[in-house]
């Protein structure tokens, strides 16, 4: 057989046992340590000089020693168990969380809320890299549907079995209008004194106009005048610059209260709040494990959301029934 043959033959437990007997200098040393008896570490020693085609010890003064074959041998031996070992430390921290990716998808008012939540965990876990994909609630489901990404935030999130969700936190819709408003601190504002006011709304596709719509429609109101804008930030400025009133997420405003105002509607705020989605034939990498951990921690430790804190606990639960996985340290 050929030489290269044989080496292909090289196990890491030969390679191990062979390392323990030249940095002990004895069978029977490495028998005890290995826990082996030493007529398996002579067969190991046996078997390697065979693989290697030329002796790799001989003894000296009582104590095995490599020859300069063995020396090769043995400097290899350490390299290639050395890199299992960094490999096998890989796999732990990866196993726990504590290494690797995970792509989470949001609406988009969940992105003035969520990177209180991802800032803490990237410095605490700064070997997890993060994707972060951002639209409106009908491109996110797009996404969902074509199995994208590992983590969802939804305000309203898709009916499906294939659905795990957890209402995680809080987020109020609320009515805004600029600094100068006419209608601020008027006592029992209705909708019936803003027919004239002209409304600033998000795309059909967008969860806050689902919301307001629905409210609407169940009020028997049909607004007058709307002027549709794309994003929640050009909504805020329209606003602050006298363009109209709008419906949003009351973390926006608390975001970014320059120039705008929160006004006190009859009815409001609209309650909502933000789900986190995971289809349940999904196995998530461990790190969007140990994110979902570090999430339901903090929402009872900074967000004062016990409710949140519940149900994130409930949807790690249901992740572990469908598919066990390893939970992270």
């Amino acid at each position: 057989m050929a030489l290269a043959m044989k080496i292909r033959q090289l196990t890491f437990r030969l390679l191990q046992v062979y390392a323990d007997v030249v940095r002990t200098g004895s069978i029977t040393v490495t028998a005890n340590r290995l826990h082996l008896t030493q007529p398996t570490v002579s067969q190991q020693l046996k078997r390697l000089r065979e693989i290697v085609g030329e002796p790799i010890v001989r003894q000296e003064e009582g104590r095995i020693v490599p020859t300069e074959v063995g020396q090769a041998l043995y400097q290899l031996s350490q390299d290639l168990l050395s890199r299992a070992d960094v490999f096998s430390q890989y796999l732990d921290e990866y196993n726990s969380g504590g290494r690797g990716h995970f792509s989470i998808g949001l609406v988009n008012t969940a992105q003035y809320v969520l990177p209180r939540l991802l800032g803490p965990f990237s410095q605490a876990n700064p070997q997890v890299d993060v994707t972060v994909e951002v639209g409106n609630r009908q491109q996110m489901l797009n996404r969902f549907e074509r199995h994208e990404d590992d983590i969802y935030v939804f305000s309203h999130p898709p009916i499906d079995d294939a659905v795990l969700a957890a209402p995680f936190l809080s987020n109020p819709l609320v009515l805004v209008g600029p600094e100068n408003c006419r209608w601020a601190g008027v006592e029992g504002l209705t909708m019936n004194d803003l027919k004239e006011e002209r409304f600033l709304l998000r795309e059909p596709g967008s969860a806050t106009r689902h919301t307001f719509n629905a409210w609407l429609d169940s009020a028997g109101i049909e607004l007058r005048s709307t002027q549709q804008i794309a994003s929640n930030e050009a909504i805020r400025l329209a606003v602050a610059s006298g363009m109209g009133l709008a419906v949003l997420s009351r973390h926006i405003v608390a975001d970014s209260p320059k120039g705008v105002q929160e006004l006190p509607l009859q009815g409001f705020p609209l309650k909502s709040r933000w789900h986190f989605v995971v289809r349940r034939e999904r196995r998530l990498p461990p790190a969007a494990y140990r994110f979902l951990s570090f999430v339901q921690e903090a929402l009872a430790r900074e967000f004062e959301e016990p409710e949140g804190e519940a149900a994130v606990a409930e949807l790690l639960k249901a992740l572990n029934q469908a598919r066990p996985l390893s939970k992270p340290q």
